[in-house]
């Protein structure tokens, strides 16, 4: 089992550029054995969307966590506990 998050919702608020967004991801087991990570993100208060991207291999899919994570806080998202 690894250490990284399985679970992770990350907010970017600029007030002045009347910007409020969410972004969460989150890893788990798919039905046919593999790891799923699940992006979901939009407007905060809006449903947002959804992208599911399967993997057979818990590995690659926190590693895409993982990359996804620095992208969004280099572009200012911070984590939300």
């Amino acid at each position: 089992m690894t250490r990284e998050p399985r679970h992770l919702y990350i907010e970017r608020r600029e007030p002045d550029k009347n910007m409020a967004r969410f972004y969460a991801l989150s890893i788990e087991p798919n039905l046919f054995g593999g790891t799923s990570l699940v992006r979901s993100w939009g407007r905060i208060g809006s449903r947002g969307q959804q992208k599911i991207h399967v993997f057979d291999s818990e590995a690659k899919a926190v590693d895409l966590l993982l990359t996804l994570l620095r992208r969004k806080r280099s572009r200012g998202y911070r984590v939300m506990r």
